[in-house]
């Protein structure tokens, strides 16, 4: 079943895999690129574009940025996840900082919930 999006949003999400931060870049050519189940950067869903999106576990990875920790960030942050809930997603967020310093822990972590979620 494909998850619903905005058209609209498309040429937005092309245009965040072009210029994505550094700590994005790092998750995605260090580990998720080549990570066994497929992972897809930037998708759209509904009205949001995620970071990071594997179908096959139902998971959205989120990295976040010292705006997402302002009151405002966070009310929308909460939101958006309640969105992606509804489609039977699980959303996990890292902070940058987490990526940076503990990169290994970071994919460690990604790869047992991978593992959880499809039962293995």
């Amino acid at each position: 079943m494909s998850l619903p999006y905005k058209h609209h949003l498309i040429h937005a999400a092309k245009e965040l895999r072009t210029n994505a931060t550094e700590t994005e870049d790092r998750l995605w050519y260090d580990f998720l690129r080549i990570y066994p189940i497929r992972f897809q950067r930037q998708k759209v869903i509904d009205g949001y574009i995620a970071d990071f999106y594997c179908h096959k576990a139902k998971l959205v990875i989120e990295l976040d940025g010292g705006q997402h920790y302002t009151e405002i960030g966070m009310e929308y942050d909460a939101l958006r996840t309640r969105i992606l809930n509804a489609y039977s997603l699980e959303v996990i967020r890292f902070s940058n900082s987490e990526v940076k310093e503990n990169f290994d822990g970071v994919c460690n972590f990604i790869d047992r919930k991978v593992q959880e979620k499809l039962n293995f």
